[in-house]
This record gives structure tokens, C-alpha cells and sequence, in this order.
């Protein structure tokens, strides 16, 4: 593979046969951050040829230690397509996935349009409508999931499928940092959190995006939500789990894997 062309289609076919990819950065090891991003999207635009739209975006690495895991210093990034969101509830297939992994987010709603550059943490406030609890099944179409940073970003960010909670709550009044969560599995607590995993601070999250999109010429719509990033350590997740997150003020949201 020597194109970034060549690379999305590979990334692609690994989605359709559920067989890894050895890592990019192993096969490729002059790709650059600019080279994976250009890779995500052109993947993106093999999966939106097959239907759907892009209905918000995923922050990854927004904690200090996964940025130290990854030897970074800032997030990635990668847009949520319509096609990968299921409703609080559903039942997920998972010899549909990898080597799928759990994790509990707060997505940001948006009731105005966002666009950098120079966006702050307050008028990013300012453009919310609400936040969700959300859980999010990341997947790995590289091998083991021996990721480095190209790697993630060209695999769209690692993202699979998103749970979305049922309502969006206002912010006002609250802090989002403060959010507290307790995740369960089968009904026995495997992780704890709190929203200010979340680049410190969900609003902070959700400004660093719009800026960094902004290069890019794409503005966040009204309707677009934001997946901040994970409140805790991913896990595994085999058929028959049942993980249910809980957060303050937002509430509860499931999904059921067989």
C-alpha cells in the first residue's frame, strides 16, 4: 500500500471481512498525522458511497494518560456517521465487530453552529443545547490493537458504534466537569469517571474540535453532537454483556451485546 487511497480501501475491506490490518505505521512508516487524517477521509467517503451522513464527532486521547500512552499532546478526532448510532437499549451483533471494546462518554448537543478559529470554552457553552449519556463501542480494524497515533486516526479514530441516551439535558446551572459516572457489566461495577477526564473540562473538548476542524473548512452544525472523550479505561466485551453507564444529572443509557 502505498497511497492514502490505497490505505482507506484497505482499512475498509478489514470492516468488511473482519480481518485486522497489520499497522500502518509499521507498513508505512513515513505516514505523518496530516497523511492519517487525509487516510480518515477517504475512508469516510467509502462508507458515506454506501449511505448515510455525518451526524456529529468523536474526540479520542483526552486524557492526560492516554496522551502519554500514545506519546501525544493533544486529542484526535473523527466524524460519527449516521450509520453507526443506535438508540439506549438496542442489542448489538458483535461478530459484526473485531475486537470491540466499551467505554462511557458525555456527548455535547448542539443548538447553534460552532466554527473556529479562536473558539473559547464558554461560547462553545454557549452552543449547546444539552448533554447525553452515551456509550461508545470502539473497534480496532488494526491487528491486536497495536495503534499508535496514525494508526487510530486513519481507523476513524478507532470508533464503531455509539449508544446515544435517550434525552438531552440542559447544562444550565451545572458543571459538566462535576459529572460523576459508574459504569456496570452484568451488574458488577468495572469503571468509574468523571467529565473532567474530558481535556479537563467537556466544553474545553468541544472547542478544541471546532478550532482544529476549522482548517479543514467544516463548522459544526445545529443537531451535530460531540463525543467528548472516554471517562475511564476501555474494556473488552464479549456476547451476553450487558454494560449500563450511569451519570449525575444525565442519567442512565445500556446496550445489550450478543
Amino acid at each position: 500500500m502505498n497511497s492514502h487511497e490505497e490505505m482507506a480501501a484497505a482499512l475498509h475491506q478489514a470492516m468488511i471481512t473482519k480481518r485486522p490490518i497489520e499497522p500502518l505505521t509499521t507498513t508505512s512508516p513515513w505516514l505523518t498525522v496530516a497523511d492519517a487524517y487525509r487516510i480518515q477521509q477517504g475512508l469516510v467517503e467509502i462508507l458515506l458511497d454506501g449511505g448515510g451522513r455525518i451526524v456529529g464527532y468523536k474526540l479520542g486521547l483526552t486524557s492526560k494518560p492516554m496522551q502519554e500512552l500514545m506519546g501525544v499532546n493533544e486529542p484526535d478526532f473523527g466524524p460519527v456517521l449516521s450509520s453507526m448510532v443506535v438508540d439506549d437499549g438496542s442489542e448489538i451483533d458483535l461478530s459484526d465487530y473485531i475486537q470491540p471494546r466499551a467505554e462511557a462518554e458525555i456527548a455535547l448537543v448542539l443548538r447553534e453552529p460552532l466554527a473556529g478559529p479562536g473558539v473559547t470554552a464558554l461560547q462553545a457553552a454557549q452552543a449547546v443545547a444539552g448533554a447525553a449519556p452515551t456509550i461508545e463501542m470502539v473497534d480496532s480494524r488494526i491487528k491486536d490493537w497495536k495503534i499508535k497515533l496514525v494508526d487510530t486516526i486513519s481507523d476513524l479514530a478507532s470508533s464503531a458504534a455509539i449508544i446515544l441516551g435517550p434525552r438531552a439535558v440542559s447544562i444550565d446551572g451545572w458543571d459538566p466537569r462535576l459529572v460523576g459516572l459508574v459504569v456496570a457489566r452484568n451488574g458488577q461495577t468495572v469503571a468509574t469517571g468523571a467529565g473532567a477526564a474530558a481535556l479537563g473540562n467537556p466544553m474545553r473538548a468541544l472547542a478544541w474540535l471546532a478550532n482544529t476542524l476549522a482548517p479543514y473548512g467544516v463548522a459544526l452544525e445545529p443537531g451535530h453532537f460531540v463525543m467528548t472523550g472516554a471517562l475511564h479505561a476501555a474494556f473488552p466485551i464479549s456476547p451476553g454483556d450487558v454494560i449500563r453507564a450511569e451519570f449525575d444529572r444525565l442519567g442512565p443509557v445500556t446496550v445489550r451485546f450478543k
